[in-house]
């Protein structure tokens, strides 16, 4: 197979699809793999790498995507690069289509095969190749949201630890799972007073169990959202329906009783935002002000971080990269349940269930287009 990995082109995203050490795994299984010019700069991965290990360098992205079976990717597709897709080929990468008409749709018209890092599943349950991202977002959120609450970029002056005889930031964390467990770790590590919201119980004692009494945990409810948003210094958004838009947990009239220059961190808003007044922002514009709240709603927050974001992403996407590249797709999806999951969109079909119902389509089962290819 002919893997094709283009430069990301969304704005400040320097992760890149493959590592050279990914790479060289797929030539040595026999594959081809051509890699944009200066793709992996942004990681700190140089040209001369990707040779090392075995990839063709190509410095037109069009030609990329003319002669590549599979295209690997980080982000999704934006509108230039889903008008190179062509029915036949696989697209691996993020895709996040619960929050995406337009893109959808464009998916949909090229005939392209897309498979979302997202919605693939693991035996043991959960989503292995989002928690890597979800770990370094959680981590990140707690960092940016410091920043964001100091005076200059529009935040309450507040210091997240505080100082003797001054009260630390209270943090409020929505979503107790990967990215909320390590949101947690990191503004606690900072001195924060930290209190998670998570309507699953066995979520809340995973955590109590976890951090002990240094985490507060509250049982997700719309009356106790609504009442400990009031207290918040730093909200940090990280709810998670898998495949599904994100359910709007804050809305604009709770954010009318938040206190002045508060922050939100909604990392959620690659599926939508769990807060009404969420739209995605970013890295060079990152936050926006309303009714006197910082919203930080950066849609690739891992990119700050590209070079941990790629290494950490590619030791989760290798084992199921050279499974489509060994099997083809059809094959790989047919044997493995797992990955089967994470197909959005084959030849004008969508064929996950929560994206078809946040757009109001229709949908086919994966296993019909698998025995029907």
């Amino acid at each position: 197979m002919r893997i094709g990995v283009p430069k990301e082109i969304k704005d400040n995203e320097f992760r890149v699809g493959l590592t050279p050490s990914s790479v060289a795994e797929l030539v040595h299984h026999g594959h081809e793999v051509v890699v944009e010019t200066g793709a992996g700069l942004g990681s700190g991965l140089t040209d001369g790498e990707y040779e090392a290990a075995g990839a063709e360098l190509a410095t037109d992205q069009d030609a990329i995507f003319q002669t590549a079976d599979m295209i690997v990717k980080v982000k999704e597709p934006l509108a230039a690069e889903r008008a190179k897709l062509r029915k036949g080929q696989v697209l691996f990468t993020y895709l996040h289509l619960a929050a995406d008409l337009e893109q959808t749709r464009d998916l949909l018209a090229s005939g392209a095969t897309c498979i979302a890092y997202e919605t693939v599943t693991a035996p043991t349950g959960g989503l292995p190749l989002l928690t890597p991202m979800s770990e370094v977002a959680g981590r990140l959120a707690p960092q940016v949201g410091a920043h964001c609450l100091e005076r200059e970029a529009g935040g309450r002056g507040v210091l997240l630890g505080g100082v003797p005889g001054v009260p630390a930031a209270e943090v409020i964390i929505l979503g107790g799972g990967v990215a909320g467990t390590h949101a947690a770790t990191i503004a606690l590590g900072m001195g924060a007073n930290v209190t998670v919201v998570d309507r699953n119980p066995e979520a809340l004692r995973r955590l109590a169990f976890h951090f002990g009494t240094g985490v507060r945990t509250i049982f997700s409810t719309r009356s106790a959202i609504a009442e400990i948003v009031k207290r918040a210094d730093l909200l940090i958004g990280t709810v998670l329906v898998p495949g599904a838009a994100a359910p709007k947990l804050i809305s604009r009239a709770m954010l009318a009783t938040m206190k002045q220059g508060a922050v939100i961190v909604d990392v959620c808003i690659d599926q939508g935002g769990c807060c009404e007044t969420s739209r995605p922002t970013t890295h060079s514009n990152p936050t926006y002000i309303v009714d006197g709240v910082v919203h930080y709603c950066v849609a690739n927050m891992p990119g700050a971080v590209a070079r941990t974001s790629t290494f950490a992403l590619n030791n989760a996407t290798l084992p199921f990269t050279l499974a489509l590249a060994d099997k083809g797709w059809r094959r790989a999806l047919a044997g493995d349940p797992h990955l089967r999951a994470g197909l959005n969109v084959h030849a004008g079909l969508l064929t996950c269930r929560p994206v078809a119902e946040a757009h109001g389509m229709a949908w086919t089962p994966a296993e019909d287009v698998i025995g029907a290819a």
